[in-house]
């Protein structure tokens, strides 16, 4: 499938990754791309099969959403972006979070809190099931260390802020 027979299936959306994704994930659909086969170019999709598998259901309520994000600071977990602030990747995007899952429902993972975190666009677009481990606390402080005496003041002031210290 060309970008021509995609774009009359998506229905003349522009934001094919996030619609790849919808049609794989709320329509049931198996489009493969260049990363899942390697004779597929960037742009080049392949419709495995024309009628739609089941789905996954979305069943993460709205009370649960709120937890996590508030839960997560408002803050993507693996990049450290923060909601509404320019991404620190792509500052002519605004930072968008979303709500993804540690370990993914296509490896038996659940919609429970515990098993959801925030997550920017940025990053969700290119997890594909990986999650990075969070640092340590000898490492984090080992870039504390090595930062500038204005972003540890700036570090500093954010943790200040966030535990109303």
């Amino acid at each position: 499938m060309g970008a021509d027979e995609l774009r009359e299936v998506a229905g003349q959306i522009s934001e094919w990754a996030r619609r790849v994704r919808e049609l794989r994930t709320e329509e049931g659909y198996q489009i493969l791309t260049h990363n899942d086969r390697a004779d597929l170019r960037p742009g080049e999709y392949l419709l495995e099969s024309p009628k739609p598998q089941p789905a996954f259901a979305r069943e993460i309520s709205k009370e649960t959403r709120a937890f996590v994000l508030d839960r997560n600071g408002f803050t993507c977990q693996m990049c450290g972006a923060v909601a509404g602030e320019p991404h620190p990747y792509d500052p002519s995007r605004k930072t968008r979070l979303h709500i993804g899952h540690v370990i993914d429902k296509s490896m038996g993972g659940n919609d429970e809190a515990t098993n959801l975190r925030a997550i920017c666009s940025v990053c969700n677009e290119g997890a594909s099931n990986v999650t990075l481990p969070r640092p340590d606390l000898a490492k984090l402080l080992i870039q504390v260390r090595r930062a500038t005496a204005a972003d540890q003041r700036e570090v500093l002031a954010w943790l200040l802020k966030k535990f109303k210290v």
